[in-house]
């Protein structure tokens, strides 16, 4: 017989991405009694392509779409984004986050000594990425490894499942600190979608939710949403915070392609290696996609004649730091365009990457169809939350890309970890004070 699930919690965290998921590790490991409530399924990682279309691709859902036909991707599973995302960790903008009252440094140095940071060996350095830091490199760029969240022990060269999700355990995802915190006494359930948080004497009491038995409603004395920067908004704004959902960010990018003759891959870890033009406004990193995503978005813009030259093509990702705009609907459709000076920052990190790939000797370059990840600043420090994180609503909390203040432009895992570190140790010691 199953066990009944327990209707009152000391938190509730809605959302199992790297913010949530530390947040229910920290609050856990210190004895609270948890709940981990995820809009996605828990389905283990298979790296298969179905399982990546039904929890990052599905129009209207993980797939949300701009009526300027931008397509903007987040993961809907447990994990949240990371397990699909290349497990790449740039360093926090700390000074940014200086300027708004929020200092994470020891946290991030924490969380580095316990999860796998760095670098990848050069054996697990591709060739195409190899080929592209070579001729950057030539060029005077300082093009180089990036860190990145990998058990590499377990990790295999020629291999092409971390866009799909890593069923070998190498890459690193949200889902270890989820299972950490299962293992320490918090309850985790899937397929709950979360409407809005119950507020009494402008208190956070709960969170009603619709679960596979129905719309339920659990009692906690804090609420964290971290179901990231579309999911938390939308609950937000349903609460009655309504400033939230406004002028944010969505990192746009393009991936930049050539072919060459002399050079076979494919098969790589994406994101082995690159360079942050943080003047200039964008991030340009290699970029392996498996065959059928690449044949995708070469389709997409209509590049029939290099639909076969999967392994020979040079891949260059150019992700911007986009200017903060735009809204979410009621329903978190994303109305958001590129303004001139995000044109700008493209073009330019296209023709830097043109030359990087030209001087490779690579032909007949290309670029895609602009896409875009990260979504957050829709719930800004500062705006909506304050330092520590905290609504207008007393006990109610977020922790997750929505709280970043400012244009971002990087892969934001580290900093989510830090952030969540950081609210895990705030919310424990209020508790212990209580």
């Amino acid at each position: 017989m199953e066990r009944e699930l327990p209707r009152e919690f000391d938190t509730i965290v809605v959302g199992s991405g790297p913010g949530g998921g530390t947040v229910a590790r920290e609050l856990s490991r210190r004895g609270e009694r948890v709940l981990i409530l995820e809009r996605g399924p828990n389905r283990p990682i298979s790296g298969t392509a179905s399982q990546m279309i039904r929890e990052l691709m599905i129009p209207g859902k993980s797939l949300l779409i701009t009526p300027r036909l931008l397509g903007m991707v987040r993961g809907l599973t447990a994990g949240g984004s990371s397990v699909f995302y290349y497990a790449t960790a740039f360093e926090p903008n700390h000074e940014m986050l200086g300027r708004h009252g929020v200092d994470i440094t020891a946290e991030v140095e924490e969380v580095k000594s316990e999860v796998p940071y760095g670098e990848l060996d050069d054996e697990l350095v591709g060739p195409l990425a190899a080929r592209i830091m070579e001729s950057a490199q030539d060029l005077g760029y300082d093009w180089k490894k990036l860190p990145k969240f990998v058990f590499q022990e377990h990790c295999r060269p020629d291999c092409d499942k971390c866009t799909l999700g890593c069923p070998y355990g190498a890459k690193w995802s949200a889902r270890f600190f989820v299972e950490e915190a299962v293992d320490d006494g918090a309850v985790f359930l899937d397929r709950a979608s979360v409407d809005r948080v119950d507020i009494e004497n402008g208190e956070a009491t709960g969170v009603e939710a619709i679960t596979r038995d129905g719309r339920q409603r659990f009692r906690a004395s804090r609420v964290v949403l971290s179901a990231g920067g579309i999911g938390t908004p939308v609950i937000l704004r349903a609460s009655g915070i309504t400033a939230a959902g406004h002028d944010f960010f969505y990192d746009p990018l393009v991936i930049v392609m050539g072919v060459v003759d002399d050079v076979r891959g494919g098969r790589e870890f994406p994101m082995a290696t690159g360079i942050h033009m943080e003047e200039d406004g964008y991030v340009m990193t290699d970029l392996a996609w498996p065959r059928w995503i690449y044949q995708l978005f070469a389709a997409e813009v209509f590049r029939i004649d290099r639909l076969f030259s999967h392994s020979r093509t040079l891949p260059i990702m150019v992700k911007i730091r986009d200017s903060l705009s735009g809204r979410l609907t009621r329903r978190g459709g994303v109305r958001k365009d590129l303004t001139e000076d995000d044109k700008a920052k493209v073009r330019s990190g296209f023709e830097r990457a043109k030359e990087i790939l030209e001087h490779a000797g690579a032909k007949g370059v290309f670029k895609t169809w602009h896409l875009a990840s990260h979504p957050g600043g829709t719930a800004k420090i500062g705006e909506v939350v304050d330092t520590d994180l905290k609504t207008e609503i007393d006990n109610l909390y977020v922790c997750d890309c929505s709280v970043i203040p400012e244009e971002w432009g990087l892969p934001p895992t580290l900093t989510l970890l830090g952030l969540g570190k950081r609210l895990g140790k705030h919310l424990s010691g209020d508790a212990m004070v209580a």
